[in-house]
């Protein structure tokens, strides 16, 4: 079987359906950054937004995208498409875009490809390497030739976060995902007053599949912890938490960039390494936020929150303030927002190389 692959040059959560942040100039770069790096992303920014294209392929299943309940996506689909990095001549794409049905499969993006390298030119020149799809939960492995060479060399925009395995670093790239109750938090900022909770957490009694049920049940019973499954007060709790826990595999991360905002450092309960933490290119993360296994149990859990010591806690706190100015989806795009930041993401993956292709059997 063939073996193709991209190689690119890169550099090395939750948000409100109105705008939170007007973020009109770049953030002034200072020696505590949440940024990989500060200067070349809002030099580059600067760049992209004047010399980025982006084609859009004319296939039957673009009407399946702007019809798609996914708000992340629909909000990314219809910020893509009147934007100013489209063109409608295809000798001026830095990439192609590939409309699909988020909920793409393998076999149904084989069909695809091989709609497009019939009738078009392009994916054969870059077997694909210069193309991006939206794949709501990612695209699982195939065999076929066509679905190799999505999965291996075209970028694959999915929701954070992505079924495991069906993501690669480095090359694929996650939506932030959409808070579902917009809030007013502008002007509030982060928590000032002493947290009445080490930690806090959204949790649904019926969320029992893959986050063990005994750390939520030891949380439960330990005061400092607050857990509740619909908290009316959410803001007030969350100005009151030191920490704001989450489960990876749950899927209840849709209001971290929230907790960001307020102040509470968010901690990631997953028992394996994850790779697809929204804005990996730009974002320090290991800077904001804490990622803890669930296998510890409380104790374990405690040990690491409380050994985070106060200069390292505020520092986390500021960054994750500026942060989450990037992870923010508005109807109407804002400079430096969720879907620009994509952008710019999708501008890093431009430049493309074609490395040999083997004869297929």
């Amino acid at each position: 079987m063939a073996d193709f692959f991209l190689c690119a040059t890169f550099l090395g959560l939750l948000a409100v359906i109105q705008p939170l942040y007007s973020l009109t100039a770049a953030p002034a770069a200072t020696a505590s950054s949440p940024y990989l790096s500060a200067t070349t992303l809002f030099q580059n920014y600067e760049k992209m937004l004047t010399s980025f294209k982006i084609y859009i392929y004319n296939t039957p299943q673009e009407n399946s995208v702007s019809t798609f309940s996914a708000q992340p996506i629909s909000l990314f689909y219809s910020s893509l498409i009147n934007s100013q990095f489209i063109t409608q001549d295809p000798e001026q794409a830095h990439l192609f875009y590939i409309p699909s049905p988020p909920d793409i499969s393998a076999r149904s993006g084989a069909r695809i490809v091989r709609e497009i390298r019939t009738n078009y030119p392009y994916w054969n020149r870059t077997l694909g390497a210069d193309h991006f799809f939206v794949a709501s939960n990612g695209v699982d492995s195939s065999s076929d030739r066509n679905a190799v060479e999505l999965k291996k060399n075209a970028v694959q925009i999915s929701i954070f976060p992505t079924t495991s395995g069906n993501f690669i670093p480095h090359k694929d790239i996650t939506l932030p995902p959409l808070n579902p109750s917009p809030l007013a938090l502008v002007d509030e900022g982060p928590a000032t007053k002493t947290p009445s909770y080490l930690g806090f957490m959204v949790w649904d009694d019926n969320n029992k599949r893959k986050v063990s049920s005994s750390l939520v049940n030891e949380m439960k019973g330990d005061d400092e912890f607050r857990i509740e499954s619909e908290p009316l007060d959410r803001i007030n709790v969350i100005k009151s938490s030191k920490f704001c826990l989450f489960a990876y595999e749950e899927g209840d991360l849709t209001w971290m960039v929230e907790a960001m905002a307020m102040g509470c450092v968010p901690v990631v309960l997953v028992d394996h390494p994850i790779q697809d933490l929204p804005l990996m290119d730009v974002l320090r993360w290991s800077e904001m936020a804490l990622v803890v296994a669930t296998r510890g149990g409380v104790r374990r859990l405690k040990e690491v929150l409380t050994g985070v010591d106060q200069v390292r806690y505020q520092k986390m706190r500021e960054l994750g303030v500026t942060a989450s100015r990037h992870l923010v989806w508005n109807l109407e795009p804002q400079p430096h927002d969720a879907f620009h930041m994509v952008m710019y993401q999708l501008w890093l993956r431009r430049h493309t190389i074609r490395y040999g292709r083997r004869q297929w059997d």
